[in-house]
């Protein structure tokens, strides 16, 4: 593949892990619009189509698609101050790979998008087959590493490094009612040399999951500056996702159990692994 064919599938892949919105849930989701834009299309009207055929797909395999398509309605500005509504859809990750699969492959955006869906489908299916030990450990993992990225966004929006404690507290404290890591960990009963999100449930995982995601994207779409900004948007992302949490009639946060540490469960993991690979070598 030419140089540009690789960078423009580095930009899709990049884009679609960008793009989409990780629910408190852990479900994955993307709005069409942007879809719409990373896979090349430049009318709507034909892309519209081939959701269209997406929507019948999904209908006919029997799984209602209703539960993978959501149509909303946004306003966007078109000029002087003027407002008007367009069309747009929530699409859950099934959704995103019924359209890539109906759209033409002969498109190098489409094509790639194509095997992104596919291969993220089976990497669920195979998260599903694993332990709840297990999936604790991989989801303890992707929040490392939008953590890795909310700091990026936070150096770029001005927070100095002797201050992003302040910043990652403030987001928790939006979180969970006011309470900052020290006090929630206390609550908790979790040992002072334990990392807070080492020692916590998949729900309580993905909730600050998406506290974590969608501050970082806050941060990048709104080109926030000003290191106090910066921290007020972390809150105010936590509060937000503490109020939907409420909404849902779920457990808020700081009522959950604490739960063994990630870390340990990781090593009797590995452990586990390498004696089952030492009784296969000796077989």
């Amino acid at each position: 593949m030419a140089e540009s064919g690789l960078n423009k599938v580095t930009y899709v892949i990049d884009q679609l892990d960008r793009s989409k919105v990780v629910r408190p849930n852990g479900a994955e989701v993307w709005d069409a619009r942007t879809l719409f834009s990373v896979l090349g299309y430049s009318d709507w009207t034909n892309f519209r189509s081939v959701l269209q055929k997406a929507i019948l797909a999904c209908d006919n395999s029997g799984v209602f698609s209703s539960n993978h398509f959501r149509e909303f309605t946004e306003m966007i500005e078109v000029g002087k101050g003027a407002k008007r509504e367009i069309e747009n859809w929530y699409l859950s990750r099934y959704a995103c790979y019924l359209i890539a699969m109906n759209g033409s492959s002969e498109k190098p955006e489409i094509a790639t998008a194509q095997t992104y869906f596919a291969a993220q489908t089976l990497r669920s299916e195979a998260e599903q087959a694993l332990t709840e030990e297990k999936r604790r450990i991989l989801l303890r993992d992707r929040v490392k590493g939008a953590n890795k990225k909310l700091g990026g966004a936070a150096k770029v929006a001005g927070v100095r490094s002797e201050n992003f404690g302040i910043f990652q507290d403030e987001g928790y404290k939006g979180l969970y009612g006011g309470l900052g890591v020290k006090s929630i960990k206390a609550k908790k009963g979790i040992g002072k040399n334990e990392e807070l999100l080492d020692c916590i449930g998949r729900a309580e995982l993905a909730a600050n999951e998406f506290r974590i995601t969608q501050t970082e994207e806050k941060l990048r779409i709104e080109q926030i500056r000003g290191e106090q900004r910066a921290i007020d948007a972390h809150r105010d992302v936590g509060r937000k996702v503490r109020q939907a949490i409420k909404e849902i009639g779920a457990t808020m946060p700081e009522n959950l159990p604490a739960e063994p540490s990630v870390k340990r469960l990781a090593a009797a993991e590995a452990k586990a692994e390498r004696k089952r690979l030492k009784s296969g070598n000796k077989g």
